[in-house]
């Protein structure tokens, strides 16, 4: 499943009709014809059902959502928020067809005649505004979008919910806050962002016949779902044997935090690691060596439990993930800086450790070999020095320039986690919920991804795989056993078990 910007959407539509020949009015045809088969699912022969029909494309599917239901049998009324100035094109086509058809396409005169139509309906369909909303939503479009958000009917958007923008980018201020949008051909970048995702309500895509390799040419942003890790999780052979699976190092921790380097480790075993060395201070090894008799250790030196600069041979290891429970003291910032530039395997930077690079984000340009980093928004905004705002309201613009500037994948931790490589390819994940929103999640899923980026996948599928592994396993959790209030990190752990069998049992 693709993800679009507003102009690739109309690029795939301009290649669609101008370079494959396929008609406007067909493609607004399937359209209609797919969203109202969708709306069926939520109503009877006895739901009224009023549809707001605005100016182009998204209004044009209005009049086709209407024949439809009403050549059906069902109770359609029609309301045009727009003047009929403003009904061109392929809309003006289908407004036409409507009528010819028998229906009365009602022009909206008065907030207060719409409101009396609004409480006599079960179901309003909305499709106001499309792609091409920009700044503020002016009058009357204003105040039906209020009446409808006031309304106690079912609502449903058709592309995206009338106000919100297809790239996130603007403020709040008329939104339709739609139960369920159906989606057109590709989920815009909007249903992603914090700002905006929840206006969607539940959102479902249908296809409308766009050709698909121009969706493989032209974008590069994708969702990452369950058939993705089905088609690139690897098998294991029966030959194989602990050094087949990597060995992995861990470093982190300190007196203060010895958990999150533990949970990192059982992650990482429960995630398929061959061999597993945990790099920490003595007074961390006794809490940590008890939940994971597994791995081994290797000592570090230390001032007052707290990890200080020092050289780590990590010759021999395959891969690395360093930054957990470390603390914020100089002398664990060059540490961490140092280790960095000494490592020539893939090191994953994860908590304390993003802390450490603020000031010097050039270490990860100059790297070798791969480097993977796990920031949530608050940390992400830490190392680019603005605001947490900033981050998640332009995350795939944020995320993208990172990743390309700085050489990096870049994990980019929340509801939605946002993956880029330096090529600047992003994905999306689908999984995960609410219960994942603590302490001890994010070392978690540092575990997951070590462990998978020692496996025999690209190192795209494996930080992919280990995301959707990581929200899967909660998903679970919460659907079985658990709230998302009283999940915890280490239920998500041993949960793994459920999610690999899932795709390789």
């Amino acid at each position: 499943m693709y993800i679009v910007a507003a102009s690739e959407m109309y690029e795939m539509d301009r290649i669609t009709m101008q370079e494959k020949g396929l008609d406007g009015r067909i493609l607004m045809e399937n359209a209609g014809r797919a969203v109202a088969d969708k709306i069926k699912h939520h109503i009877n022969q006895s739901s009224s059902i009023l549809i707001l029909v605005g100016s182009g494309n998204n209004g044009g599917d209005g009049y086709v959502i209407a024949r439809m239901l009403y050549n059906q049998g069902y109770h359609v009324s029609v309301v045009q928020v727009v003047s009929d100035e403003k009904i061109t094109g392929d809309a003006a086509y289908h407004k036409r067809v409507l009528e010819r058809f028998g229906m009365q396409v009602n022009q909206f005169t008065s907030l207060f005649e719409l409101k009396a139509m609004i409480r006599s309906v079960d179901i309003i369909v909305d499709t106001i505004l499309g792609l091409g909303v920009r700044g503020i939503v002016r009058s009357p479009i204003k105040e039906v979008i209020d009446a409808v958000n006031t309304s106690n009917c079912i609502t449903i958007s058709v592309d995206l919910p009338s106000g919100v923008p297809a790239d996130g980018a603007g403020d709040v201020v008329e939104v339709i806050q739609a139960d369920y949008t159906y989606v057109i051909e590709s989920p815009k970048l909007s249903a992603f962002l914090p700002k905006y995702a929840s206006y969607y309500g539940e959102w479902d895509v249908v296809a409308i016949g766009l050709p698909s390799e121009t969706f493989s040419k032209h974008v590069k942003r994708r969702v990452w779902q369950a058939e993705d890790v089905q088609a690139s999780l690897p098998k294991r052979s029966s030959f194989s044997h602990k050094g087949t699976h990597g060995r992995g190092i861990i470093v982190g921790g300190s007196v203060e935090m010895p958990g999150s380097i533990t949970m990192t480790a059982r992650a990482a075993l429960r995630s398929g690691a061959g061999l597993l060395t945990i790099a920490t201070v003595e007074q961390a090894i006794t809490t940590t060596s008890t939940q994971c008799p597994e791995a081994t250790f290797l000592l570090l030196a230390n001032q007052n439990g707290r990890i200080i600069d020092q050289t780590v041979d990590l010759s021999g290891y395959d891969a690395c993930v360093v930054g957990m429970g470390m603390g914020r003291a100089e002398e664990a910032k060059m540490f961490t800086r140092h280790l960095l530039q000494q490592a020539d395997i893939p090191v994953i930077v994860d908590a304390d450790g993003l802390y450490h690079l603020k000031d010097s984000l050039e270490i990860l340009a100059e790297r070798k070999a791969p480097t993977i980093l796990t920031p949530h928004p608050g940390e992400m905004a830490s190392l680019l020095n603005c605001s947490i705002t900033d981050v998640t309201d332009h995350a795939f613009d944020i995320a993208k320039e990172f990743a390309e500037n700085y050489h990096v994948y870049l994990v980019l931790k929340g509801t939605y986690t946002i993956v880029t490589a330096p090529t600047g390819e992003q994905w999306v994940n689908s999984t995960g919920n609410a219960g994942l929103a603590k302490g001890g999640s994010g070392d978690t899923l540092a575990g997951i991804i070590l462990a998978m980026i020692m496996q025999q996948q690209s190192l795209e599928a494996a930080i992919l795989n280990s995301c959707y592994i990581h929200g899967k396993a909660a998903d679970i959790l919460v659907d079985r056993h658990h709230s998302t209030y009283d999940l915890l990190a280490t239920d998500v752990i041993d949960a793994l078990p459920s999610v690999f069998r899932t795709f390789i049992g």
